[in-house]
This record gives C-alpha cells, sequence and structure tokens, in this order.
C-alpha cells in the first residue's frame, strides 16, 4: 500500500514492457465510499496489470470488481498475504488464511463478476506453525471456487508479535513448499514470491514454479527490471537508458500537472531508486527528494538534480 500507486506502474513500464505489474492493495471500503475512478485510473500504458483488492465481503468485492470493469485490468487479485495489523482490524490480508471457505466465496463472488482471471495472493501459513498441509488445503479449497493462479509469499505471516517488516524477514523460507504445490496442482499456475533478488535467482525458481514476483527489490533497483523483457519473455527489452526514463518521467509529471493538478513530489518519491549503484546517485537522489525544493518548478528541480549527479560523476572519475 502506497507502493505501486499509478505514478509508479508509469515509471516501470518506462523499464519494462512485459512484466505484470500490480496495483497497491485497495481496500473494498475505499472503493465503495471514496473515488473509485482516482483509485482505479490507469494510464493506457500499463498492462499487463493486475488490480490488488482487500476485503472480505464477497459482495462488497463483486461490487469493486464491477467498478474496475472501465478500467484496462487484466486480472483482479484477492489478497490473502498481507500481516499487519491495520489490515486484521478490517479483517482481511492474511488472516483471511483462516477462513478457506470465506475465501472461496469471496473469489466465486468475483469470478461471476468479471471474465478476467481472479488470483489470490497468499503465505504459506499463519502464525508458528509450520504445515505445508495448511497450504496445501488452503488452496485446494480456494481453487475449487474458481482461482486458478496463485502468488506465494514462501513464509508464514506471523499476525501478532511482527512488523510487517518483520514478517518479511523473521518467518523462515519455503520455496521446496512452493515447489511442491506446484507438482501437487500442475493444472494450477503456481508464483513464488519472498526474497528474491537476482535474474539467477528468477532462473533457478521458474525450474519449478510458473512465475516469479518481485515486490520491493524491483521498487529500489528498478533499473534490474530493464533485463527481463529479453531474459524471461524473449522479446527486445525496452529501448531506453536511464536517462530516457527520466525525461519519460519529467514529462509525465508535466502532463499530470496540467491535467489533474498532481505535485511533482507525489511522482518522483516512485523513481528515487532509477540510478541504484551509479555514480552520483546518492546526489541525484537528494535532489529529488529535497524538501527544500519542493516549490520549485520540476524543470529546475530536474536540472539540479543531473549537475549534482555529473559533478560526483566526475569526481568520481
Amino acid at each position: 500500500m502506497d507502493w505501486t500507486d499509478r505514478h509508479c506502474r508509469y515509471f516501470h513500464r518506462q523499464i519494462t514492457r512485459r512484466t505484470r505489474l500490480y496495483t497497491e492493495m485497495v481496500t473494498t471500503g475505499a472503493l465503495l465510499h471514496g473515488d473509485a475512478d482516482r483509485l482505479l485510473h490507469t494510464d493506457p500504458i500499463e498492462p499487463p496489470v493486475a488490480l490488488q483488492l482487500g476485503g472480505s465481503d464477497p459482495a462488497h468485492l463483486a461490487q469493486c470488481v464491477r467498478l474496475a470493469s472501465k478500467w484496462n485490468y487484466d486480472e483482479i487479485n484477492l489478497n490473502c498475504c498481507c500481516p499487519s495489523e491495520r489490515v486484521q482490524r478490517g479483517a482481511f490480508g492474511a488472516c483471511l488464511m483462516a477462513e478457506p471457505r470465506l475465501v472461496a466465496d469471496c473469489v466465486k463472488a468475483m469470478c461471476d463478476a468479471t471474465d478476467l482471471p481472479v488470483t489470490v495472493k497468499q503465505r504459506t501459513g499463519i502464525d508458528r506453525t509450520e504445515n505445508y498441509a495448511f497450504m496445501r488445503d488452503f488452496v485446494g479449497t480456494v481453487s475449487a471456487a474458481g482461482c486458478r493462479v496463485f502468488i506465494i509469499h514462501a513464509r508464514n505471516a506471523w499476525l501478532k508479535g511482527l512488523s510487517p517488516k518483520q514478517n518479511r524477514e523473521i518467518p523462515p523460507l519455503h520455496y521446496d513448499w512452493v515447489y511442491q504445490l506446484k507438482r501437487e496442482f500442475p493444472e494450477l499456475t503456481i508464483v513464488l514470491n519472498g526474497a528474491v533478488k537476482a535474474n539467477a535467482e528468477i532462473a533457478g525458481h521458474l525450474q519449478h514454479v510458473d512465475g516469479v514476483m518481485l515486490g520491493r527489490q524491483a521498487y529500489h533497483d528498478p533499473w534490474a527490471m530493464s533485463t527481463w523483457d529479453a531474459t524471461f519473455f524473449g522479446e527486445p527489452s525496452a529501448p531506453r537508458t536511464r536517462e530516457q526514463a527520466e525525461a519519460a518521467m519529467l514529462s509525465y509529471m508535466e502532463r499530470e500537472s496540467a491535467e489533474r493538478g498532481t505535485l511533482w513530489n507525489a511522482i518522483a518519491r516512485h523513481f528515487l531508486g532509477l540510478y541504484h549503484g551509479e555514480p552520483g546517485a546518492r546526489l541525484w537522489r537528494q535532489a529529488w527528494s529535497d524538501p527544500a525544493l519542493k516549490r520549485t518548478p520540476v524543470e529546475q528541480v530536474a536540472a539540479t538534480a543531473r549537475a549534482r549527479r555529473r559533478n560526483d560523476t566526475l569526481v568520481c572519475a
């Protein structure tokens, strides 16, 4: 949430054409009682893109799926993965794994409301009980309701005692469980998630499962995605340099400002990792995130960022 919004997805599309993008988790309450058009808006450049919903009421989820039909989504995803206490208070996210019949009812209602694939993102289990059979039975129950794609973060979600960050680090990983799940359900599409970073790791997992999802790693080092179209889809990579991707985002900022009054810093925060690992990256990043420049015209901020990066590069050289 608050990460892969439409501005972030527009940026990622400057780097990879084929990788499937996911929205941030949007709750049913926000859609039914808020500005649905703002929350669901997508740019024509985004597909393939999946809408990720958070909720636990089948009727509300179905209504949200129908609301989303006017936008160009390729998939509707139900989040049964997020462990945060705020999400638990809303009775959705990872805590839903304790109620597979309810999740099945949610999936059935969503499937009835759309012709798009309805998918589920989940954990291997909940709390400290490490039990492959729990995950297998959950998938079996939910797949019977019409879900054919499961994206599995390969570790349990501890619903008490750990922060969301700790929940991404402390519970042990079980990649082998996800592999076994694919063997037991060969007809399903199984996607692995959790602590995957390098292309070699992705390729290794793809020997056992149908897909791999990366989250924060792709966000913080986005240029790593520039090789994915060629490496994993057999297609030419997006013909852009980092500088061209930056220029495309400047044009996007100007368009967003003119059409929607969007402030440039709401967009810039998503591409701070563009020069990750490159000389001058830190100074470039500091310019785009400098509160003192918040009200400076975007062209001037861009010039400042480029100058700082260039000067630092010259010093390093």
